[in-house]
């Protein structure tokens, strides 16, 4: 064992579940073989502690660095922010550029809050269209955090979140009066979430854009215009989707105006930084209500969000990371063709995911991640692509993916995939860890 899998199993013994995120935990990508813990990370690649580099076709720190990790120019701004202070009794003047700067570039809001993680600011923006709504109920469509209001919706059916991004969530410890005050809809599907608002009194409409395909048959609009005619809060969950596609939100590319915008992730690069944006009239209810915490007023996220966006819009990453995803998408499809296989590619063009057609599917997923880590690269069946992934990197990992999809085809044929594995097949979804 490497010095990160006996880490791991140190810290199960200490922390519950291992670690802060689901995401990250090691028997979602390789149980009892993947490396856990990095030393360093610098554009691509990654250094476990054993010193053994990778190079991420992966998750990139859940989608945090488009830019790649630890950019000079970010990094630099972070670094100048710790000499001249991080905190202070005074505010940092950073927030107010940041908030004119996500103000410029979405003309329909008018203010901002922020924060430092998607959840938070996730119930940040429920608590804000609450008091403007003067309404409890929200329909919501994605993915969109850990907290109570969310979790809820598994206590009217354990199943009503499996569409949403993790099945076998467990709604415990979330109060069972909070049952049906958060009433899901499937993406697309417009005619369920006009039935939700004509048998219900909603509130808020809380959605992601896009996450797996984009809207069919003016989706976008006609949510948009149930929202506006029945007096609810449109907010569109960006935490994914921002600043991949467009530079700003997504729902720029479609044309569609929410009363609120929630974004996260690329923000800041790899800093922790959140930002809720919104029309004047529906955040100003921030103030009839409590939403406060210590170090939402901290330098380094707006600083690194800043220059952030500064490289973004000199670089045109949105524009770069997209044009890698649809590549990837397009080889990945060629190369199950080649082999016989087949695939369903899906996601943002910017985070392109794919998955067999088959009932070993999961160990398939396993298969390739044990193969691809014993040649120096860390994945799973989803890439979150940056600038730091070249023309060369991207050609490389297709030569490192051919043989194994090869030998998938052969146990497609009737070899047994399991005699393959080194370990346990990894986790589909939310799963208790011992």
């Amino acid at each position: 064992m490497g010095s990160g899998q006996k880490l791991w199993k140190r810290a199960k013994q200490v922390i519950p579940g291992g670690n802060m995120l689901l995401s990250k935990r090691a028997e979602m990508f390789l149980p009892d073989q993947w490396p856990a813990y990095f030393s360093k990370a610098k554009g691509c690649k990654v250094w476990d502690l054993d010193g053994n580099e990778y190079i991420d076709m992966s998750i990139m720190g859940i989608g945090t660095n488009t830019l790649g990790y630890g950019h000079p120019e970010v990094d630099e701004a972070v670094l100048h922010t710790v000499q001249a202070g991080n905190m202070s009794t005074f505010n940092c003047p950073e927030e107010v550029y940041l908030a004119e700067k996500l103000i410029e570039l979405h003309p329909w809001a008018d203010m901002a809050r922020f924060a430092r993680s998607g959840g938070e600011a996730n119930a940040i923006a429920i608590r804000i269209a609450r008091a403007a709504s003067g309404k409890d109920k929200v329909a919501i469509c994605g993915y969109h955090g850990w907290h109570d209001w969310y979790m809820s919706v598994n206590l009217a059916n354990s199943e009503g979140l499996d569409g949403h991004l993790l099945p076998g969530l467990d709604p415990k410890g979330v109060p069972r009066n909070l049952q049906g005050t958060v009433l899901p809809f499937s993406y697309n599907n417009f005619e369920e979430l006009e039935a939700i608002v004509a048998q219900h009194d909603v509130g808020v409409i809380k959605m992601e854009v896009v996450r797996n395909n984009g809207p069919e048959n003016k989706f976008l609009h006609k949510v948009r215009k149930l929202a506006t005619n029945n007096g609810i809060v449109l907010i569109f969950d960006e935490c994914t989707s921002g600043f991949r596609q467009t530079f700003g939100g997504l729902h720029k590319k479609y044309g569609v105006e929410p009363d609120m915008a929630v974004f996260g992730k690329a923000l800041g690069n790899g800093y922790a930084i959140t930002t809720i944006i919104g029309r004047r009239e529906v955040m100003e209810a921030a103030q009839a209500t409590f939403i406060s915490s210590t170090f939402w007023t901290e330098r380094i996220g707006p600083s690194a969000a800043l220059k952030t966006l500064e490289v973004m819009e000199r670089e045109r990453s949105w524009d770069q990371i997209t044009k890698n995803g649809i590549d990837i998408m397009s080889r990945w499809t060629a190369l199950a063709d080649f082999h016989g296989l087949k695939i369903s590619v899906a996601g943002l063009p910017a985070i392109p995911s794919f998955s067999f057609h088959s009932s070993n599917a999961l160990a398939y997923k396993t298969l390739i991640t044990q193969e691809l880590l014993k040649k120096g690269y860390l994945h799973s069946n989803l890439i979150f692509s940056s600038l730091a992934h070249t023309p060369e990197i991207i050609d490389s990992y297709f030569d490192a993916l051919d043989p194994i999809f090869f030998s998938i085809k052969q146990c497609e044929d009737g070899h047994d995939v399991m005699s393959l594995l080194k370990g346990p097949v990894c986790h589909a979804g939310f799963k208790r860890l011992n």
